[in-house]
């Protein structure tokens, strides 16, 4: 397996003696049994961190995996385990480990005029594009998304990721969502798209598909970020012929071309529906630490999304990116496997809003 209510209504408590549907989310009494983003974020700011994010070196990035290891840090609350380090927060509870980064490094990395300041209680980050359009993303104090969207010169706006309709804040074991396997009837290799295999119009035709089968509810980005069972509703593009090197995440010049005709489906999918929102997932072999592994992999779905707007403009507010490290692994093994070393993108515009068709 690749890694209900009416939009923007949260499910109805359970009654008594009621057994839970798929998809649900747990009552409000049987939360809070994990860690929360806000309880990780606290133990960084008491190390100083700003939103519980340690903030990269000025002029200088760091650059490969033994340099994010040294400005690591590790704090504890009761059984959670959380690593802080240049852009990322892991957490590791109840034996699941789970990766957050910051959701404005993208855009402050491509440079342009960008201003953050607070209001109330949400950190409000405008990035300029070129061509004139503003770039919204709120988040709270903690560093979690609550929305996105773009503002045209003459006030129109484009809502792009919208989860004011989550509810409180949940811990990273509430936001995943169990789902029974999705039914479908499409090939295998049409469910999971080879991209060094596929042209152009396949790839758009993947990333512009509905869910494979009907889905329950909307998800919040978060759930989907931390579901299998949910981006298992969607297809999927493989990037298994993008290579990076031992412990890095940049993609050479030699690789930036492989990537040709995914921005073009990617473009055209935007430029048809300027909200949809597409998932990019990296994933590592096994070896190595579990901590070491999904901050890699979470930098390589990054270089990636990067390198898909910077050399083809693809738009970077229409992507978000996860690392999911050695989980959900392709090959079961857990000795070097390039087949392992993958990044995947995925449409995720119809779990955000709810929508079962195109």
């Amino acid at each position: 397996m690749p890694d209900g209510p009416a939009p923007g209504v949260r499910p109805l408590p359970l009654q008594p003696g009621a057994q839970p549907q798929p998809g649900a989310l747990p009552p409000q009494g049987q939360r809070g049994r994990g860690l929360t983003p806000a309880g990780a974020a606290a133990l960084g700011a008491a190390a100083g961190l700003v939103g519980g994010f340690m903030a990269e070196t000025a002029g200088a990035p760091a650059r490969g995996l033994d340099a994010v290891r040294e400005r690591r840090r590790e704090f504890n609350q009761g059984a959670a385990a959380v690593y802080q380090e240049p852009g990322r927060t892991i957490v590791q509870d109840d034996d699941r480990f789970f990766v957050r980064h910051d959701e404005n490094e993208r855009f402050r990395m491509l440079g342009a005029a960008m201003q953050t300041e607070q209001r109330g209680d949400d950190i409000v980050t405008i990035w300029r594009r070129p061509d004139g359009d503003e770039i919204v993303t709120i988040t709270d104090l903690n560093g979690d998304l609550i929305r996105r969207y773009r503002r045209a010169p003459d006030g129109t706006e484009v809502i792009i990721i919208d989860n004011r309709f989550s509810g409180p804040p949940r811990s990273f074991l509430d936001d995943v969502v169990a789902l029974p396997p999705p039914a479908y009837e499409i090939a295998p290799e049409r469910y999971v798209v080879d991209a060094g295999m596929a042209d152009e119009r396949l790839l758009y035709d993947t990333l512009s598909a509905p869910p494979v089968a009907p889905i329950p509810r909307r998800f919040t980005l978060d759930e989907i970020r931390y579901s299998p069972d949910v981006r298992a509703y969607t297809r999927s593009v493989d990037l298994n012929a993008i290579n990076f090197d031992t412990n890095a995440w940049e993609i050479g010049p030699d690789q930036a071309p492989k990537l040709n005709a995914l921005a073009r489906a990617l473009n055209e999918a935007i430029n048809r529906n300027p909200n949809e929102v597409f998932l990019v997932e990296g994933y590592t072999d096994a070896v190595g630490s579990p901590v070491d592994n999904l901050s890699l992999s979470d930098r390589r779905a990054q270089s990636v999304a990067d390198t898909l707007t910077r050399a083809f403009g693809v738009p970077p507010e229409n992507l978000v990116t996860q690392g999911y490290g050695a989980q959900y692994l392709r090959v079961q093994t857990s000795g070097p496997e390039r087949r392992n070393r993958r990044v995947v993108v995925r449409r995720i515009t119809p779990l955000l809003n709810g929508q079962n068709g195109r």
